[in-house]
This record gives C-alpha cells, sequence and structure tokens, in this order.
C-alpha cells in the first residue's frame, strides 16, 4: 500500500524514527556530495572523470527533483510552502539544471546554494544523534552559518570571475581564500575581482560578515552567560539540559527535575 500524505510528510521533516533518520540523513549527504562534485569540477580532472562526475550530478538532482514533488504533494497548505524558505532553497538546488537546457548562462550561479538545504537539518535538535542541548545547536547553527555563507560567496565569486580573470581565480581554493579574507575584512589586496558583479558580490561579502558575523558570535556568547549559573540536570519531560541550581521543576514544562526535592 502506498504511503498517504501524512505519512510522507512526517517521515521528511523526522529525526526521531529510524527511516526518518535515513531519508533525512541520507539526503544531507547527497547534498554534500553534490557540493563536493561542484568543488571538484573547478580543478583540472580527466575528461572520462568529469563525464562520471556529471553523471552522478544528475542523479542526485533527479532524487533532489522527486523530494520537491514529493513534499509539495504531501504538505496541506500548497501555496504557503511554495514560498517558504526551505521551498524556495529547494527550488534553487534544482532549478539551474533544468533550466540549463535553454542555456541561461548565470543561472548555473544558483547551484551553490544547495548547501543551505541543509539547514533543515541544523534547525533539528537531535541532528545526527548527537547535538541533545540548545547550547549544541545554537553552536552548531553558528558553524554552519558561517561554513555556509563562506561556501556560497567562494563559488559566486569562482563562477562569476573564472571566465575573465581566470589566473588569480583558477579554483575554488582561490575563491574561498578570497571570501575568507574578504569577510573577516582583513583585505590583503593579493586576490581582486575585475568584473563589476564580482565587485558587486565582494561588496555583499563585507556587508554580510560586518552584519552577520557578530550577531551569530553575540547570539553564542548571550547563551554561555546565560549558562554559566546554571547545572547540566536533563529534564525527562522535555529534555532542557540546563536549569538553575535552585530550580525543583523545570522551567519550560514543569516536570519535577530528578534528584530534587520539593522544601
Amino acid at each position: 500500500m502506498l504511503p498517504n500524505r501524512e505519512q510522507t510528510e512526517f517521515y521528511l521533516k523526522d529525526l526521531e524514527t529510524p527511516t526518518g533518520k535515513v531519508i533525512n540523513l541520507t539526503l544531507a549527504a547527497l547534498v554534500l556530495l553534490s557540493s563536493g562534485i561542484f568543488v571538484a569540477e573547478t580543478y583540472s580532472i580527466p575528461d572520462s572523470i568529469r563525464f562520471h562526475l556529471d553523471l552522478i550530478d544528475t542523479a542526485i538532482v533527479s532524487i533532489f527533483a522527486g523530494e520537491y514533488v514529493l513534499r509539495l504533494w504531501s504538505t496541506e497548505n500548497k501555496i504557503t510552502y511554495i514560498f517558504s524558505f526551505y521551498s524556495i532553497i529547494d527550488l534553487l538546488a534544482i532549478l539551474p539544471f533544468f533550466l540549463g537546457v535553454v542555456d541561461i548562462r548565470f543561472i548555473r550561479l544558483l547551484r551553490w546554494f544547495r548547501i543551505l538545504r541543509l539547514i533543515r537539518l541544523i534547525d533539528k535538535k537531535n541532528l545526527f544523534g548527537t547535538i541533545s542541548t540548545e547550547d549544541g545547536v545554537i553552536f552548531a547553527r553558528i558553524l554552519f552559518t558561517l561554513f555556509a555563507i563562506i561556501f556560497v560567496f567562494s563559488g559566486l565569486i569562482y563562477q562569476v570571475e573564472n571566465p575573465v580573470n581566470h589566473h588569480v581565480f583558477a579554483t575554488f581554493l582561490d575563491a574561498f581564500y578570497f571570501s575568507v579574507v574578504t569577510m573577516t575584512t582583513v583585505g590583503f589586496g593579493d586576490v581582486t575581482p575585475i568584473s563589476e558583479l564580482g565587485r558587486l558580490l565582494t561588496v555583499l561579502m563585507i556587508l554580510t560578515g560586518i552584519a552577520l558575523i557578530p550577531w551569530q558570535v553575540g547570539d553564542l556568547i548571550k547563551r554561555l552567560v546565560k549558562t554559566a549559573n546554571q547545572v547540566e540536570t536533563v529534564c525527562s519531560g522535555c529534555g532542557l539540559a540546563f536549569h538553575d541550581l535552585d530550580a525543583v521543576f523545570c522551567k519550560r514544562c514543569g516536570t519535577k527535575l530528578p534528584n530534587k526535592t520539593v522544601k
């Protein structure tokens, strides 16, 4: 019997059950593999290897397209889903492949946004079964946000500058180095873009680095300050890990904390 819409929607979002974990972690692995293929293709590799990598990437995009259709089919409010953040990211992941048949040159820039699909998993508190606290989720989100931003900007600047500035932006590593130096506002000046779009991306990198990175780090600092006077006492009801020293009941769900007595 074919799974109904509710079951399909549940397993596409679930990280608790074995089936949900397999589905979502497989999709995460495909995202990383696809991103790795894009990076590898910026280097000089034999045509035979490049051909096989293209076949693998085509298969991955087909899976992503099928996943997008399933998510759209299984959701109750389709209009809301289509314009949701995650739906837009999913669409950006498959759009370059299908629009590539009409030779839209810069549409391939969107392929670097595939890495952002992992945000869906970062939002899960039990990511990979190893992050079970709010602090762990925040820390993982900060690290991933920084990595994703640098990765996307590196891919974009490479795609824009490589055709006109090949000797400077020869590989993805050159673009990655430029992105890190630019977003940290170090600015050595040994690698510079020459195209107008490349310079515009550089400005966006600097603004993103100034605006987003301090905000993310500040979020982590606030969390560390908040938990400085707390102890790790895991609530059996909701799983909240940290509570005040004199707390007897969970501040989130009201469950009595283990090894605590009511005065």
